[in-house]
């Protein structure tokens, strides 16, 4: 009986409260988390701890179990700390071309002089060496059998070319690899690319040759020239993709002649599968080419190589100190339907979020970091089997395991009664409230079968007052009754035997059915006790109509829907209190506080008929009248009589007692008359020191004409003495 008339059986399903208001036995089955692997991160000093590196942890914990329902995340904790004295697997890429001779020699000692630098850093290091040139097909290099013996001009001493040795195993002896880096020679091709990415692929995936731990893995990257990348080796003849597998026979390269080169982001891939961080040691030349490419290869740096490669060991601390500064989170792929979100809790107190949320940066050795996780279920998938997801930090090993599964069905779907009495005398499967119908019959209690129901018969019962219109358009006539339809919006629902009543056809206000105060039943509002209205957009509510007295509408109006209507049409405004035609408080009452405190004015015949509904009060200063907060409804005036005196006085309202108060200054301000002799003197003064003005500008002026007239004249004087002497 949960199921109103027309409602299909998918209304059981709905929020919760909701169905608190219908429905007591409710099934509301919850995610859950459970910590299945929880080791607690390493607290290791240097040098003095013996355990081997994968005893190390560094993120905790490592396994997780996840029940996902449906738009419900479920949020856990990852704690990052990065351990003190790990060991570092370093291996040590150098292109051989011909430009690099000069280069060569100095990495003859890196070995030792890298050993012994890295000591501050781990006591557990292995340093490794390979090289690469080009592919070993024209027009990469010189076919010519004389070239193919010695690639160098003139009297150089190069070894053939080749696409990538690995000369040197991890290995923790310095010694031999300084030993083994002095035996290689160069070798030369023909275009400025090299077939360095060639060489990363296979120092990625050739783990047993290159002999990679599970530790820290650094791979080194010397070059001064660019790079070749897939679809290049179309030049050479080579059109099969790299398949990114390992192809080194007694430490050489064999397919490079056979698989173009890599793309990069199939080398990204790589790297990052293998969890090997990358260093880019190149020249200044091309530090633009390799930044670029830095931006999309995770966990990798770049620095400026010297010209003979002088400054490499700095190059490396300085780069794996940027590197090991940043955690960057990455998962594995995500079934359908699930959606992952991070937020990290980096050093001070930094909140990051979105991708942001992925990484912490400057931490150093020892600081632990939380990022908060939550993974959401959006849908379940086929057959709501298990899932994996694998997060891990970039360039790290370690990672956490989390098994997913998926709540899909209620509990009581387990517990339906097949063949049960309530669906029709065992047509169906009773379960979670409804039935389930068995195959071949229909209706909402399995009661008609489909090879004998007589659609015409049946739909007729789905019309309205024998109209055409079956279920009125808005459901499905199933056997004999009308099942209304779904809409896409879950709050609007088609009710009624023929499906005539909905939730979202009302009137509305404001944009709202309703207008937000009530509710919609059948397609008519019924609003909430403090509203009415078709739309329930008339508010009962009164307080926005009193007027400042607390009068409703000023005394002046009806209250309608929570506004004032005016009656008196002098006011006006939302409460009728304004009226732009009426005199002042102060102009109003004027002429009879003039009467009654100074027995003078228009009223002063007709003063005690006329002025006596207020109480008057005399005070002797403007200081001693009431002021603001003294007196309820207060106005101070200040009004002229007709002999030009002004007086004062203010006009207040006591709305309990309804009584009218007025105080006056019993004393007039009137304008005193002016004092001649003052004004005559000053008139008097003006005209002396004017005419005395005018006098000393005449004489100055004078002065200095008589001044120019004289030395004109001594000018002239002196023409004459020279026209004298010159005679």
């Amino acid at each position: 009986d949960f199921l109103k008339q027309g409602e299909p059986t998918s209304a059981r399903c709905d929020v919760l409260e909701s169905l608190k208001k219908r429905c007591k036995e409710i099934e509301n089955p919850r995610g859950d988390k459970k910590v299945v692997l929880n080791k607690a991160v390493t607290n290791r000093n240097h040098g003095t701890d013996e355990r081997k590196p994968e005893d190390i942890t560094q993120i905790q914990p490592q396994k997780m179990e996840l029940t996902l329902r449906s738009g419900e995340p479920q949020t856990f904790e990852l704690k990052f700390k990065r351990a003190e004295d790990y060991p570092i697997d370093l291996y040590y890429l150098m292109d051989l071309s011909f430009s690099m001779k000069d280069d060569l020699e100095n990495v003859k000692n890196l070995g030792t002089n890298l050993m012994r630098e890295m000591q501050d850093i781990t006591s557990d290091f292995r340093i490794g060496f390979g090289s690469f040139v080009e592919k070993t097909v024209m027009p990469y290099i010189s076919t010519t059998p004389a070239k193919l013996l010695t690639p160098c001009t003139g009297d150089q001493n190069c070894t053939s070319p080749f696409s990538y040795k690995n000369v040197l195993k991890l290995t923790n002896n310095g010694n031999q690899f300084n030993t083994l880096v002095g035996q290689q020679q160069i070798s030369g091709n023909l275009d400025s690319p090299e077939g360095g990415f060639d060489a990363i692929m296979q120092v990625a995936v050739c783990g047993e040759h290159i002999g990679w731990r599970n530790v820290t893995r650094l791979l080194v990257f010397s070059t001064d020239a660019g790079f070749h990348f897939a679809g290049d080796g179309k030049l050479g003849g080579i059109v099969l993709p790299n398949d990114g597998k390992c192809h080194l026979e007694n430490g050489m390269y064999t397919m490079s002649h056979y698989y173009d080169y890599p793309s990069i982001a199939h080398l990204v891939q790589k790297l990052s599968d293998n969890n090997i961080q990358t260093i880019f040691a190149v020249t200044e030349e091309f530090q633009p080419v390799y930044k670029e490419l830095k931006n999309l290869i995770p966990k990798s740096a770049v620095g400026t190589l010297s010209s003979n490669s002088s400054n490499v060991i700095k190059l490396i601390i300085d780069a794996y100190n940027s590197l090991s500064s940043e955690v960057i989170l990455e998962n594995s792929k995500l079934p359908e339907g699930v959606t992952i979100n991070y937020v990290s809790h980096c050093k001070n107190g930094l909140v990051n979020t979105g991708e942001n949320g992925r990484k912490c940066s400057n931490i150093s050795i020892g600081d632990e970091v939380m990022f908060n996780i939550s993974i959401t279920a959006h849908k379940c998938p086929k057959k709501g089997q298990e899932e994996t997801v694998k997060i891990k930090p970039l360039g790290f090993t370690e990672e956490v395991e989390i098994k997913l599964k998926f709540v899909c069905e209620c509990e009581c779907h387990d517990k339906g009664i097949p063949n049960s009495p309530k669906c029709n005398d065992g047509n169906g499967t009773f379960e979670c409230g409804a039935c389930r119908c068995n195959e071949g019959r229909i209706g909402r209690l399995c009661e008609c079968s489909t090879e004998e129901v007589n659609s015409d018969d049946l739909d007729a019962n789905c019309r309205r007052d024998n109209g055409t219109d079956i279920c009125s358009t808005n459901g499905d006539c199933i056997c004999g009754e009308c099942v209304c339809k779904k809409r896409d919006n879950p709050s609007e629902i088609y009710s009624g035997k023929y499906c005539e009543c909905d939730n979202f056809n009302c009137d509305r206000s404001n944009n709202m059915i309703c207008g937000g105060n009530g509710e919609c039943v059948c397609r008519v509002c019924k609003c909430s006790p403090s509203y009415t209205g078709s739309a329930c957009d008339c508010s009962l509510n009164t307080s926005t109509c009193l007027a400042k007295n607390g009068q409703i509408c000023n005394g002046r109006g009806n209250c309608e829907c929570g506004t004032c209507k005016c009656t008196d049409p002098k006011f006006q405004g939302p409460t009728c209190e304004i009226c732009p035609t009426c005199p002042g408080v102060c102009a109003e009452h004027k002429e009879c506080v003039q009467c009654r405190t100074f027995n003078t004015g228009e009223k002063k015949d007709t003063c005690e008929a006329d002025c006596s509904y207020f109480n008057l009060t005399k005070v002797n200063d403007r200081d001693k009248l009431p002021q603001p907060g003294q007196a309820t409804a207060l106005t101070h005036c200040k009004e002229r009589d007709a002999s030009d005196c002004w007086f004062y006085f203010t006009y207040g309202v006591n709305n309990t007692e309804n009584d009218i108060h007025v105080h006056v200054v019993d004393v007039l301000e009137c304008p005193t008359g002016p004092d001649i002799i003052p004004i005559v003197a000053g008139v008097v003064a003006g005209i002396v020191l004017i005419g005395l003005a005018l006098l000393l500008i005449w004489k100055l002026l004078m002065i200095i004409h008589d001044r120019r007239e004289f030395a004109k004249f001594e000018k002239e004087k002196m023409n004459a003495k020279w026209d004298t002497v010159s005679n």
